[in-house]
């Protein structure tokens, strides 16, 4: 299994700024980008919080794209998405997996959404080597992590992440804005996971950098 982290961040590395606002931090032409990666990916991931504050579809959206949409992914320890939210709405057009610490939710798998129960970490989340696991024996081979920052970090924590897609914004946040990146329990440069950039594109305002872990 691979995963790849997706970021989309100001110069300063947030996300949003401290009210949440995000869209958009980047430009259409990145936003594109983004969506053909998706189509390349078996499955997206986002944690909870994030599809809550953007009720997302997280598929791919292309010009004349016909093909195949990655299965949605919600790490959603407390089955806490809305029957009325995009993603359940439409569980049985588009695969949606919510990975929960608890029994499946009957009004989640009525509408079609598949729950699969993992164990859970610290603050009741899912663990996320076990979550990689699950979705293997679900048959992806790669997985498109789309955030936020608590997720990102959280993979990063891990070292689950073997590739960064990350577009960044010619604007500056603050260090009021949303990091990007949460909390990973570095206490020496020696501890930081370590990428290398792979290649480094323009796309209109923003730059699109391509990054691999390095071994």
């Amino acid at each position: 299994m691979s995963v790849t982290l997706k970021l989309a961040t100001s110069l300063d590395g947030r996300i949003a700024t401290a009210s949440g606002e995000s869209r958009w931090i980047t430009g259409e032409k990145a936003r594109e980008q983004v969506h053909r990666l998706r189509a390349d990916h078996h499955a997206v991931v986002v944690g909870v919080e994030t599809a809550l504050a953007d009720d997302p579809e997280l598929t791919a959206r292309l010009p004349g794209y016909a093909g195949p949409q990655p299965a949605r992914v919600v790490l959603d320890s407390r089955q806490r998405l809305s029957p009325g939210c995009k993603l359940v709405k439409t569980a049985r057009e588009v695969p949606t997996y919510v990975m929960a610490t608890g029994a499946p939710d009957p009004s989640l798998t009525a509408a079609g959404v598949r729950v699969l129960t993992v164990p859970a970490l610290g603050e009741d989340r899912p663990e996320l080597k076990t979550v990689v696991q699950a979705l293997a024996a679900e048959g992806f081979s790669n997985l498109f992590v789309e955030g936020g920052g608590q997720v990102a970090g959280s993979f990063l924590r891990c070292g689950l992440v073997d590739a960064i897609e990350w577009f960044r914004a010619p604007i500056l946040l603050g260090g009021e804005g949303r990091p990007a990146v949460g909390a990973l329990a570095v206490a020496a440069l020696a501890e930081a996971p370590h990428f290398r950039r792979v290649e480094v594109t323009e796309l209109g305002d923003d730059l699109w950098e391509r990054y691999a872990r390095m071994a």
